[in-house]
């Protein structure tokens, strides 16, 4: 992480999401080797936790952009020193180990956030080695989740299914089953990336049947990167219906994780949700519907710092200036909208 200004340059690299999980292990091994200093406990695990999760609000609510630098520097300085002391018991320091990895994990979303997909995916790497070395059940499968993702948002699909298959594969009947729909959400999208339609489609019915089968148990700290479970799942179950062409569909999904998760808190996830809305709306032909989507997702973004939300704002330019030559008032007022908004952000 200190070397933030030669890693920001690197680019994604295909080979690195070949699973090279067992070179990223042996960086975990060598963290076993630094344990001196004081003991430390739960209450330190819990304060990791706590800070941790006000980071992740500030970047929901703020942006990527907001807050990075100092994340940074508290994994950097704190963190990093509190996982080579000495523990009460070797449970607080396989937690401690998680926790670590949640922030490291947040601070590569942080860069993806940023457009830095190649460090983003450096900071994955480091965070799977983390929460491996911690044995937490679960959780170096979720950061293989997210990997997977992030090679399918870049259209890097080569590894992606067998990440996201792996992943299902190392927590099926050993996490909650709210936990357990996040990873076979991801799965169908990977599915669907690859042509397999009838198995996404029954991927994405096994993911709702788990969340809807859900008894209470609590997620895991780490499962939660993204807020509420069902949120993160209507989500992803858009994105697999926009993959297989069923726009009418993705976009009752991407309304309905918009509309499930908490007011005010995820302002930048409800946002792009919104829009991916307003795009599979358009794509229909229900013009005066999408604009109106796509206005309400500019009402989320105020005050967030986000290239994703930029990039966005210009894609909603790019459709609009489609529907203007319609005539249609709605498409010309929330297109000079759209050009302050980006005006007001350079």
């Amino acid at each position: 992480m200190d070397r933030r200004g030669f890693l920001s340059g690197a680019a994604y690299s295909v080979a690195a999401a070949v699973l090279p999980l067992e070179h990223v292990t042996d960086i975990a091994s060598r963290a076993a080797k630094a344990r001196t200093g004081a003991r430390v406990g739960h209450a330190d695990v819990a304060a990791v936790r706590d800070m941790v999760g006000i980071f992740a609000v500030m970047d929901e609510r703020h942006g990527g952009q907001h807050g990075r630098s100092a994340l940074v520097q508290y994994l950097m300085s704190d963190v990093a020193t509190l996982c080579r002391v000495r523990f009460s018991s070797e449970d607080d320091h396989r937690h401690m180990l998680s926790a670590a990895a949640v922030g490291v994990h947040q601070a590569g979303w942080r860069a993806y956030d940023g457009g830095e997909q190649g460090l983003a995916q450096r900071y994955y790497l480091q965070s799977y080695a983390l929460a491996r070395e911690s044995g937490i059940t679960g959780h170096d499968a979720f950061v293989m989740r997210t990997m997977s993702q992030q090679g399918m948002k870049l259209h890097r699909p080569e590894h992606c299914l067998a990440l996201a298959a792996s992943a299902v594969d190392k927590v099926h009947g050993r996490v909650d089953t709210q936990t357990e729909a996040l990873f076979a959400v991801t799965h169908a999208h990977a599915l669907a990336k690859a042509g397999q339609r009838q198995e996404a489609v029954r991927e994405v019915e096994r993911a709702r049947t788990a969340l809807h089968s859900a008894k209470g148990d609590d997620v895991p700290f780490w499962a939660l990167s993204w807020g509420p479970p069902a949120a993160t799942v209507h989500s992803r179950s858009a994105k697999v219906f926009e993959t297989l062409g069923d726009r009418r569909r993705a976009a009752a999904m991407y309304g309905a994780a918009a509309s499930s998760r908490p007011p005010g808190t995820y302002a930048r996830i409800v946002a792009l949700d919104l829009v991916a809305q307003a795009e599979m709306q358009a794509a229909e032909g229900s013009i005066e519907q999408a604009c109106a989507t796509w206005g309400q997702a500019i009402d989320h973004m105020d005050g967030v710092q986000s290239a994703r939300t930029r990039k966005a704002v210009g894609n909603m330019r790019r459709d609009l200036s489609r529907l203007r030559t319609r005539g249609l008032r709605c498409a010309t007022e929330l297109d000079e909208r759209a050009r302050d908004f980006l005006s007001d952000r350079r």
